[in-house]
C-alpha cells in the first residue's frame, strides 16, 4: 500500500472518530438531561433515581454496538447471534420504565446511525410533549377520585359526624368500606379536593374532636419518589 493511500486511510478514520466521540457527548447529554426528567417527572413507585442511573450508559453502549455493526452485514449477523444467546432478565414493574428505557435506547442508535440532528430534534419535539402533559395532569392530579383514598379509625366517633366533618372540606366524599370491631370504627373513603389544604384541615378538626382517631391519607399516583 503507497504512503499516500495509507495517509488518507488515516485521515478517514480520523474524521470518524472525531464524528463518533461528538456523537458519543451529544448521547451522553441527552440521556443524562432524560434521566433528570425522569427523575423529576416520572410517576413510577420504584427508586427513580437508581434505575436512572443506567440511562447514560445503556445510550453509550447503544451507539457503540450500532456504530460498529452499521457499515458491515456479517457484523450485525454476529450481533443477532449474540443476542439470541444472551437472556434479559431486568425486572420491569411498570411500563412507563420500558417506554423510557426505548427512548434512551432510540438516543443510542440514532447516534449510533449518525442522525445527531434528527435524534436532538426528536428528543426535544418528546420532552416538550411530556412537559405539556405533565403540567396538565397536575392541574387535575387532586382532582381523580380513584387516586385518593382516606382511612379513619376511631373508637369514639361516630359516622355522621365524620361524615360532617369531611364534607366541610373535600367536595366528594364517598363511603367506601365501614369495619366495627369491639367499638372501633375503621372506614375508608373515597374523597376529592383541589386543595391540599383542605385535607391537613380536615385532620386537625377530627382530631381535635377524638384525639385517639388515626387518620391516613393515601394519593395513589405517588406513593413514593
Amino acid at each position: 500500500m503507497k504512503f499516500e493511500d495509507l495517509l488518507q486511510d488515516f485521515g478517514s478514520d480520523f474524521i470518524n472518530n472525531q464524528q463518533f466521540i461528538l456523537n458519543a457527548l451529544l448521547a451522553a447529554l441527552l440521556s443524562y438531561l432524560l434521566s433528570r426528567f425522569y427523575i423529576r417527572y416520572g410517576t413510577t413507585v420504584t427508586n427513580r433515581k437508581k434505575f436512572a442511573s443506567i440511562f447514560m450508559l445503556l445510550a453509550l453502549a447503544t451507539m457503540l454496538i450500532i456504530f460498529i455493526v452499521k457499515s458491515s452485514i456479517a457484523l450485525s449477523l454476529g450481533l443477532v447471534g449474540a443476542l439470541s444467546i444472551v437472556r434479559f432478565r431486568a425486572a420491569i414493574k411498570e411500563p412507563e420504565e420500558l417506554v423510557y428505557l426505548f427512548f434512551v435506547i432510540g438516543i443510542g442508535l440514532g447516534m449510533g446511525a449518525n442522525q445527531p440532528t434528527i435524534t436532538i430534534l426528536a428528543f426535544v419535539l418528546i420532552i416538550s410533549l411530556l412537559l405539556i402533559r405533565t403540567f396538565l395532569e397536575k392541574k387535575t392530579l387532586l382532582s381523580t377520585p380513584e387516586n385518593m383514598v382516606l382511612n379513619i379509625t376511631t373508637p369514639s366517633l361516630d359516622v355522621h359526624k365524620i361524615n360532617e366533618v369531611l364534607a366541610k372540606h373535600f367536595s366528594l366524599v364517598e363511603l367506601k368500606r365501614l369495619d366495627q370491631n369491639k367499638g372501633t370504627l375503621f372506614l375508608s373513603y373515597i374523597v376529592e379536593t383541589d386543595e391540599m389544604d383542605h385535607i391537613v384541615k380536615a385532620k386537625d378538626e377530627l382530631i381535635a374532636q377524638s384525639p385517639d382517631l388515626n387518620f391516613s391519607f393515601v394519593e395513589q399516583r405517588n406513593l413514593a419518589q
